[in-house]
């Protein structure tokens, strides 16, 4: 699993097209500069949503259009025959294309926050806890989205997962406030079809702190610990699920 976790991270940082993604959201974290100036007493606001947004925008473009290709390449080239002739286990070939995966993730998120932190000093923006815990949960919002789009490509092809796991973020980040809408009108058909929806899908809007950052709004350990939890063991049971399908899955020459 390692050595194919370093190989894939090593053909990641030789791509191209992920120099491209990261030097547009780089240039666009820079471009916050310009809003704030532009903002009448809200600028320190401006900086930190648009740099944090432009952070998980790229990351989310990233994990699209190139984890979409990642397991695809591989039956398409028909490496994956070379790979699963010798003794390497199917699951240490999915789970090293997430860590492999991951590991490119991470840097990708290090140096736009390295940038962005340097746009906010350059702005002079206070730094907060809730804004590197806020950068930690766009890494972990876009692990658990590559983990679905793995999912996804180990039975459909790669603009199918694509349509999915996209339909899977908007629906994500929309079950809190369905829930709430159901809640305030007292509709139960909507009520359980939020929880239902909650059951399967991740909430991603419960990893979405940005908002709040700069704002009156105390959020308890208790409140980050849980959903840590909670985005983990979706992570955790998504990749199973990827693991198992590919067990099955038959690889014709």
């Amino acid at each position: 699993m390692f050595n194919i976790a370093l190989n894939t991270f090593r053909e990641l940082a030789r791509n191209k097209i992920l120099y491209m993604i990261v030097f547009f959201g780089i240039a666009l974290i820079g471009f916050s500069l310009v809003l704030g100036t532009l903002s009448l007493g809200q600028s320190d606001k401006i900086v930190v949503d648009f740099g944090l947004a432009m952070v998980e925008i790229f990351g989310i473009i990233s994990v699209i259009f190139i984890g979409s290709q990642l397991l695809f390449r591989e039956i398409e080239g028909k490496t994956v025959y070379l790979i699963l002739s010798k003794p390497v286990k199917r699951r240490d070939f999915i789970l090293g294309k997430f860590f492999g995966f991951a590991a490119i993730l991470f840097f990708i998120i290090f140096i736009q926050s390295i940038i962005s932190m340097i746009v906010f000093f350059i702005a002079e923006t206070p730094l907060s806890f809730l804004l590197f815990i806020s950068i930690g949960f766009i890494y972990i919002k876009l692990l658990l989205l590559f983990a679905i789009i793995l999912f996804f490509s180990t039975f459909i092809s790669p603009l199918l997962s694509i349509l999915l796991v996209m339909g899977v973020y908007i629906i994500g980040h929309s079950i809190t406030t369905m829930t709430d809408m159901a809640i305030r009108s007292g509709n139960q058909i909507l009520l359980y079809l939020s929880k239902f929806l909650m059951v399967i899908f991740p909430n991603f809007e419960a990893l979405n702190i940005k908002s709040i950052i700069g704002t009156p709004i105390v959020l308890g350990s208790s409140f980050f610990a849980v959903n840590i939890v909670h985005a983990l063991l979706y992570l955790a049971l998504i990749l199973t699920f990827a693991v198992l399908i590919f067990n099955r899955k038959t690889f014709e020459n």
